[in-house]
């Protein structure tokens, strides 16, 4: 059975251009789409990406919209929590294609961690 995690280095999740979101409203409170808004950069990457390390400047500190918990799918998707494991893979290996292609380095990394 695969089994959802993060997969350090990836930062598919950090592309957050909006064209490719364009119901981010309806998940979003306005005080989190205004923050959303203000951290996208250039190319749709997060301005708190770096891009040399692959990781996120803050993670500690990342918005809620940028962690995968099930009291956060719940509230934000209506995901309930023994249905977040299944909905996580299926969102970041489309987040992955997207930003990497489906036969990418990222892609089997991720695949790999999951134990696809």
């Amino acid at each position: 059975m695969a089994t959802w995690q993060c997969v350090k280095q990836c930062g598919a999740c950090c592309n957050l251009d909006p064209a490719d979101r364009p119901e981010i409203e309806d998940y979003l409170t306005p005080e989190e789409l205004e923050l959303y808004m203000s951290m996208v950069g250039e190319g749709g990457w997060c301005i708190n990406f770096d891009h040399e390390t692959r990781e996120c400047r803050i993670y500690a500190n990342r918005p809620r919209f940028c962690r995968v918990e099930p009291t956060i799918f719940e509230d934000m998707y209506g995901i309930k929590p023994e249905e977040l494991n299944d909905f996580a893979i299926e969102c970041c290996r489309q987040q992955i294609e997207g930003v990497y292609g489906d036969r990418s380095l990222e892609m089997l990394r991720f695949d790999q961690a999951v134990g696809f």
